[in-house]
């Protein structure tokens, strides 16, 4: 019997190789999608073909334990196979696992196969190890295709979720309004007040969820810059906060000056956010303060308030989408998206400035910094 290295003998037992593969393919495919043989293949042979390739390449030991180690470079240039089956399986409506299964299925049906043949020679070990190495880097790729592309559709279920919500929600707010004015002060008046302001509510947490699936379909935050003064801007919205947050002293200080190219209606969304998160988790009855600066090139804007003090890990999250720092749980935001604070960021990134947070002796401070643009 010819002994053969493993790269010759996968190019000499394609077809038994892919034969056994994709009937494990088969088993995979998600209930009720009929996969055609054609359309379980149509990845696998590119793939080993690019492992054959991966194991007659020359490799030094420093590529090897890169490679290993999962720190191969990125692949760059055109699509993979890899990367393209990834991609493929996630609109098909395979799992991850499913996914996965399929490469392992493959891994064993060479090394199977081979063991069989016995068509082994000195250097099987290094073959082994190379082909395992191959193998990983392919299900690397297809993982991280898979995942973008998942991601994709979940982006676009919630933005399309959010846009048909819009509509039925605006009619029941307008009903709302509409009975509110026949009525007056009639008896179900406070009834149809809880409605509106409800039905508002909602409305901003529906602008909240589709400017959070635009930035992470990669749209990013759409700003509209014109000549701005955040100073006279951010005063029209303390006292707009005031008025939505009676029990809270809102206090505003500026100095400097703080005109510049902005979108202003996009800061002062940023700054309502960050004071009414301070005035619901910051301690009672103390005041929120919002400063404006103007600096020579920059204007920084901090939102602080009194309160216990926040650890690092949650400062680390701080700004992700979802996510909410410890004392949420405790005060009845279950429901809330927690979209805030990524939108603050967000509106922050598009100016071009960065947005930190620290908490220490008490106060807990959100600095926003914005090259001035003029």
């Amino acid at each position: 019997m010819t002994e053969m290295r493993l790269a010759d003998f996968i190019e000499h037992n394609a077809e038994a190789i892919l034969g056994q593969a994709v009937a494990f393919a088969e088993t995979q495919a998600p209930p009720g999608t009929a996969f055609s043989t054609k359309e379980l293949r149509n990845h696998l042979p590119q793939i080993l073909q690019a492992v054959v390739v991966d194991l007659r390449t020359p490799q030094t030991a420093l590529q090897q334990q890169v490679k290993s180690e999962g720190r191969a470079p990125a692949v760059t240039g055109p699509e993979t196979a890899a990367t393209y089956h990834g991609r493929t399986r996630a609109i098909a409506g395979f799992g991850i696992n499913q996914m996965v299964a399929e490469y392992r299925a493959l891994r064993a049906s060479v090394l199977r196969l081979w063991a069989a043949d016995a068509a082994l020679v000195v250097d099987s070990i290094g073959d082994v190890l190379r082909f395992n190495e191959a193998i990983d880097q392919a299900v690397a790729e297809s993982l991280a295709e898979f995942s973008r592309e998942v991601e994709s559709w979940r982006q676009i279920f919630l933005g399309t979720l959010g846009h048909d919500l819009r509509g039925p929600l605006a009619a029941v707010v307008f009903s709302a309004d509409a009975l509110a004015e026949d009525l007056g002060s009639g008896a179900h008046a406070q009834q149809l007040d809880r409605i509106i302001n409800g039905g508002l509510r909602m409305t901003r947490l529906l602008d909240d969820l589709l400017e959070y699936s635009r930035s992470k379909l990669g749209d990013g935050m759409l700003i509209r810059r014109e000549e701005a003064d955040l100073g006279t801007a951010l005063g029209e919205e303390a006292e707009l906060l005031r008025a939505a947050l009676p029990r809270t002293q809102i206090r505003l200080a500026a100095a400097g000056d703080t005109r510049g190219q902005f979108d202003a209606s996009r800061l002062r969304e940023a700054v309502h956010n960050l004071a009414s998160n301070a005035a619901k988790y910051g301690d009672a009855g103390t005041p929120v303060d919002i400063r404006v600066h103007g600096h020579a090139g920059a204007i920084t804007i901090t939102v602080s308030n009194a309160g216990p003090d926040l650890d690092d890990e949650a400062l680390r999250v701080m700004f992700d989408p979802l996510r909410r720092g410890s004392r949420s749980a405790s005060q009845g935001e279950h429901a809330s998206l927690g979209l805030g604070l990524f939108l603050v960021r967000e509106i922050t990134r598009a100016h071009g400035g960065s947005v930190e947070a620290a908490s220490n002796d008490g106060t807990t401070t959100f600095s926003i910094t914005l090259p001035r643009n003029t």
